[in-house]
């Protein structure tokens, strides 16, 4: 009889801490209703532990729809699927059978959108029967936002804020991945300034990087800003990435961006043939011949240069010129 005691009492003292943790935790059984939603859970999640003590409803606290919680990938023994539903698995010993994941999450309660970092893992009965699983979360909003901060600006160029060298390397691999896969079009334009050494000279490293950064807007105010990646591809040159668009569809953007650039009237007082800075475009498309982005980049490339060939201010689309 004092076994019983004493095991009754140290259940409750073990209930009252979870109850009391300052990190929000719930339980659930091994048939995957709650048992425990302490009071840092009802803070986080907006909904007070009587409305899913006793269900299979845990999920209404994190989520619109219905879905697993990691708490019932663990139950499951489902760790493979943990990527399914999160973001980032960073489950390191999936033999012990506890996970760990981290994923967006918006508040049904309107307690707004935070990033959560999850652990779940099972505790077991001394015959090794599973009796419930634990999970804690917690809120790690800031950090996730000061990393994706640092990101954005380590993908960006300094002085004209569009996507940098880096960055579209990393991009255009990724388009050309997918336009290989899928069979869509996709097209890059590579634009040079005419004569920018001379302009740059002459007028001085500032007047230099205003030209560049005027340049760089006329760009991404002529492309499409939530599908074309617009990068500094380096000095003076830019590079712009068209995914669903073919040769066609290059020109098209080309003639844009060539017309905004002219109608900009940027003073080139020491051009040899402008009084006003202009640009040299070189477009090319994917096409059968073509096996990596290097392909694609070489034909850019080569357009580009026979433009400044042919006396600059010009698009040439491969083996064809447009004025």
């Amino acid at each position: 009889m004092n076994a019983m005691m004493r095991e009754a009492k140290y259940h409750t003292f073990a209930v009252q801490l979870m109850e009391h943790l300052v990190v929000p935790t719930f339980v659930l059984d091994a048939a995957g209703r709650v048992i425990i939603w302490n009071r840092a859970c009802e803070r986080m999640t907006g909904v007070p532990a009587s409305a899913v003590l006793g269900t299979r409803r845990h999920w209404t606290g994190f989520y619109q729809q219905q879905r697993r919680c990691l708490a019932d990938l663990v139950l499951e023994g489902a760790s493979a699927r943990v990527a399914e539903f999160y973001e980032i698995d960073r489950s390191l010993d999936c033999q012990t059978g506890a996970l760990s994941a981290e994923n967006w999450c918006v508040f049904p309660t309107g307690r707004g959108r935070r990033y959560l970092a999850i652990d779940a893992g099972p505790i077991y009965a001394d015959d090794g029967t599973l009796i419930a699983v634990v999970e804690t979360l917690r809120d790690i909003t800031a950090q996730k936002e000061a990393q994706s901060a640092l990101e954005l600006l380590a993908s960006l160029d300094g002085l004209t804020g569009i996507a940098n060298r880096r960055a579209f390397d990393v991009r255009f691999e990724s388009e050309w991945e997918l336009a290989a896969r899928s069979g869509q079009p996709l097209s890059l334009l590579m634009i040079d300034i005419d004569h920018f050494k001379i302009y740059n000279d002459h007028l001085g490293h500032q007047c230099g990087d205003d030209c560049l950064k005027r340049i760089a807007q006329i760009i991404v105010g002529e492309t499409r800003g939530d599908v074309d990646i617009v990068a500094r591809y380096g000095g003076e040159e830019f590079a712009v990435v068209l995914p669903h668009a073919g040769l066609d569809g290059a020109l098209s953007v080309a003639h844009r961006i060539l017309e905004a650039t002219d109608r900009a009237a940027i003073p080139h007082h020491e051009a040899s043939s402008q009084d006003r800075v202009t640009i040299s475009i070189g477009a090319a498309s994917r096409n059968s011949e073509m096996t990596s982005p290097a392909d694609l980049i070489a034909a850019a490339d080569a357009s580009l240069y026979a433009a400044k060939q042919r006396g600059r201010n010009l698009i040439v689309a491969q083996r064809s010129v447009a004025a």
